[in-house]
C-alpha cells in the first residue's frame, strides 16, 4: 500500500508540473493582460458572441483560451477570472461543456487531419456544437428557472488584481495549484480504482453498442471507444495505426473521428469539469447524446454522398 501511494504520489508529481507549465504561463498572462487592460479590450471583441449565448465576456476569454491552449490553460484562465464573475449554476456548465467540446484545437485536430478528416470541417464542428450547445443551456435555463442560482467560484477565484498585490495574487495562485494537486491525485487513484476493478472495461463494452448506433461501422467502434474513454490523442493514434494497416474506408474513417472530435476524455474530462462546478447532466449525459445525434446525422449525410465527394470533403487520404 505504501509502495503503491508513493508511486501514484511520483505519477502525480510528473502531471502536476507538466500542467503547470502550461497554467502558470496563462494564469500570469491573463494577470498582466489584466492590469494592462487588454482583457477588457479583447472581451468587447468577444460581446456580440457571449451576449448571443447568454454568457458574461469574461466566459469568451475562457472559452477561446481553452480552444487555443487546452482544456487545463482554459481552467488556468477560469481562475483568474472567476474572482470577477457572477454566472448561474446553467451558465457555469454550459461554459464547462463548452470547454469539453472545444479545447486545444490546434494540436487535436492536427492528429484528427493526420488520422483522416478534414482539420478545418472538424474543427468548426467542434466550435460550433459548443457555442450551439451552450447557448441552448442557457436558453433553456432561463425558461423554465433550472439550475438558475448562483454557482459557488469562491474555491477557484484568485484575488482579482484591482483588489490585491501581486503578493496576495501569488498566494491566490499557490492556493489554487495546491487544490489541483488535490484534484489531480484523487482523479489518478480513481482512474486506477476504475481499471482494476474492470469498470473501464464494462464501460468500454457498454459503449460500443451505442457508437455502432450512431452509425459507426464495426471496423472502428473498438479504437474509437477508447478515444472516447481516454483521450483524442490515443483515440487518433489508434485509428491512424489501424487505417494504416486496414485501409478503412473514408466514411467510417471520418465519422469515428467525427465522434472523437464532439466527445472524447469523458472520464478523466468530465472528473475536472465536476471539479470545476459543472452538472453531470449537462457536461456528460447531454454531451453524449447530442455526438450521438450528430453523428448519426452525419452518416445519413454520407450515405447521400458518393465515395469521391467523402473523400474530398471529408476525409481525405
Amino acid at each position: 500500500m505504501f509502495n503503491y501511494l508513493v508511486a501514484t504520489l511520483r505519477r502525480c508529481r510528473r502531471l502536476f508540473l507538466d500542467l503547470v507549465k502550461i497554467m502558470l504561463p496563462v494564469m500570469l498572462a491573463v494577470k498582466l493582460a489584466e492590469e494592462a487592460g487588454l482583457i477588457t479590450q479583447a472581451a468587447r471583441g468577444l460581446d456580440p458572441v457571449t451576449q448571443l449565448i447568454g454568457l458574461p465576456l469574461e466566459a469568451g476569454i475562457i472559452w477561446v483560451t481553452t480552444a487555443l491552449v487546452g482544456i487545463y490553460g482554459g481552467v488556468a484562465a477560469l481562475i483568474g477570472l472567476a474572482g470577477q464573475m457572477q454566472l448561474t449554476e446553467a451558465q457555469l456548465s454550459a461554459l464547462c461543456a463548452m470547454m469539453l467540446f472545444a479545447h486545444s484545437l490546434p494540436v487535436e485536430q492536427a492528429i484528427v487531419r493526420r488520422a483522416g478528416a478534414s482539420f478545418w470541417l472538424t474543427t468548426l464542428l467542434r466550435a460550433g456544437t459548443g457555442l450551439g450547445y451552450g447557448a441552448a443551456i442557457v436558453a433553456v435555463s432561463r425558461l423554465t428557472g433550472w439550475l438558475d442560482q448562483p454557482a459557488n467560484l469562491h474555491h477557484l477565484a484568485a484575488p482579482a488584481s484591482q483588489d490585491a498585490g501581486w503578493i496576495d495574487w501569488a498566494i491566490g495562485v499557490a492556493q489554487s495549484f495546491a487544490m489541483i494537486f488535490a484534484i489531480i491525485l484523487l482523479l489518478l487513484i480513481l482512474l486506477d480504482v476504475l481499471e482494476r476493478s474492470g469498470i473501464t472495461a464494462r464501460i468500454t463494452r457498454a459503449l460500443e453498442p451505442l457508437l455502432r448506433l450512431s452509425g459507426l461501422d464495426a471496423q472502428v467502434a473498438p479504437v474509437t471507444t477508447v478515444g472516447v474513454l481516454l483521450g483524442l490523442t490515443y483515440g487518433g493514434g489508434l485509428i491512424i495505426e489501424q487505417a494504416r494497416e486496414q485501409n478503412i474506408p473514408p466514411r467510417p474513417r471520418f465519422l469515428a473521428l467525427a465522434w472523437l472530435s464532439l466527445s472524447h476524455g469523458l472520464i478523466e474530462d468530465t472528473l475536472l469539469m465536476l471539479a470545476m462546478g459543472g452538472n453531470l447532466w449537462i457536461i456528460l449525459v447531454g454531451r453524449v447524446l447530442l455526438t450521438l445525434l450528430i453523428v448519426a446525422l452525419l452518416a445519413k449525410l454520407l450515405q447521400a454522398l458518393s465515395d469521391d465527394q467523402v473523400r474530398r470533403w471529408f476525409a481525405p487520404a
